[in-house]
């Protein structure tokens, strides 16, 4: 399952048996590539032509032009839904938010105390979870503000590890 965000509105997708549903309901259109980032579409019995106007791998999204509009389209596949769901949002601007403990848990290891500047990607800490390692990562470049756990500290999923 994914997410598609098209001028603020928030659509489910899924793909099925080579078919995508959207909102439960199976889309019936029918689409063809025509090369050059252009689509022709044709749902029941209307013809319509699509065109990438631009693209922006990081943040997933693309603005679009259908006939004479444009919409500006946002994809979230299950990883950034667990990630936005897990508090750890991938797509964002600015500072990262606080880190929060993804599971109930064992810090094992800190990388980072407060004062330190991380960039996106940096380890910050280790967590320990059904005897397995989970290495939690700056969600973004920021000073850490404060680290809210300790060494061998067990965690609660969704508590506070770590504030920018």
């Amino acid at each position: 399952m994914f997410s598609v965000i098209i001028q603020n509105e928030t659509y489910q997708v899924e793909k099925n048996d080579g078919f995508f549903q959207v909102e439960g309901k199976k889309l019936t259109w029918d689409i063809q590539w025509l090369g050059d980032g252009k689509i022709h579409l044709i749902k029941g019995n209307e013809s319509m032509e699509a065109e990438l106007i631009d693209w922006d791998r990081e943040t997933k999204s693309m603005r679009i032009r259908l006939g004479h509009q444009t919409a500006k389209v946002q994809l979230k596949d299950r990883f950034d839904l667990l990630l936005e769901k897990m508090g750890m949002s991938a797509i964002g601007s600015g500072a990262p938010k606080d880190i929060k403990a993804p599971m109930p848990g064992l810090i094992l290891d800190l990388k980072v105390k407060s004062g330190d500047e991380v960039k996106k990607g940096d380890v910050v800490l280790i967590l320990e979870a059904m005897k397995m390692e989970n290495i939690i990562k700056a969600p973004g470049d920021g000073t850490v503000k404060e680290v809210k756990v300790s060494l061998k500290q067990s965690v609660e999923k969704n508590q506070v590890l770590i504030q920018f």
